[in-house]
């Protein structure tokens, strides 16, 4: 990564679909000597710095990894707390993202989420079902090892059913049940936190998505902190199983 991104030339290309792991708020709030519920709050901020970076760019799709399956396990007193930010956020936000064109969607296991913010998830997604500025889709409760096993149960239950033969089902037709199944596969990954890792997050869908880690913390997340990572990503060169020799004449293709 570079050390002074507000140095760096504009990317020359850009990705389609942004994932981000959203790491480093209960360490922002505890070197302030604060609770951790605090930096989660300070976090809300981050998150509209990156849909407004996303909306400006003109980034057709962003995924934010919210909360996972394994977050359920955290101290009640944090996930209750985060269930009451996440519900503040959709009673706040979502007029606001509707306005400005962003389509929002949940994916996860919504089953242990209360009543009423599994009612305001889905009155959210029908009221932006329309729009077509931004996909901001919001991993909730979500785990990549529970998408594919989600998958795989939905075809085992259509080959039972004598609906779909086995010998029909290939990468491609396993995709199609994933979550995400109705955009491209995330081009870029960026986790702040310094954590080098990927955390259960869409282990299908990226592949072959280019990854980024830096050690800001999410809620001092900035546009230079973006603008590093596009600029990094710009820089590089995706093969896709391929030989460099192979792009520069022109070939494109996928892995074999």
């Amino acid at each position: 990564m570079n050390s002074d991104p507000s140095r760096l030339a504009a990317p020359a290309r850009k990705p389609c679909h942004i994932a981000v792991i959203m790491d480093g708020n209960g360490r922002w709030a505890e070197q302030r000597k604060r609770p951790r519920t605090i930096g989660h709050r300070a976090g809300a901020r981050a998150v509209n710095v990156c849909i407004d970076f996303c909306l400006r760019e003109g980034i057709q799709a962003l995924t934010l990894f919210a909360f996972s399956s394994e977050n359920w396990k955290r101290p009640r007193e944090e996930v209750g707390a985060l269930m009451r930010l996440f519900l503040n956020a959709l009673e706040r936000e979502v007029d606001e993202l509707h306005r400005r064109g962003v389509r929002l969607r949940f994916i996860g296991e919504r089953s242990q989420f209360s009543p009423v913010i599994r009612e305001r998830m889905a009155a959210a997604e029908a009221l932006t079902a329309g729009n077509a500025a931004l996909e901001l889709t919001i991993a909730a409760s979500y785990g990549g090892r529970w998408d594919i096993a989600q998958a795989a149960r939905r075809l085992a239950e259509q080959v039972a059913a004598g609906t779909l033969a086995p010998a029909e089902i290939d990468e491609f037709r396993f995709a199609r049940e994933l979550s995400l199944a109705e955009l491209p596969e995330p081009d870029l990954f960026i986790r702040t936190g310094g954590e080098q890792r990927i955390s259960n997050f869409l282990l299908w869908q990226m592949a072959y998505t280019e990854l980024w880690f830096t050690d800001t913390l999410w809620p001092d997340l900035s546009e230079d902190t973006l603008r590093a990572a596009l600029a990094d990503f710009a820089a590089r060169e995706r093969r896709f199983g391929l030989t460099g020799a192979q792009l520069a004449s022109g070939l494109t293709g996928e892995s074999a």
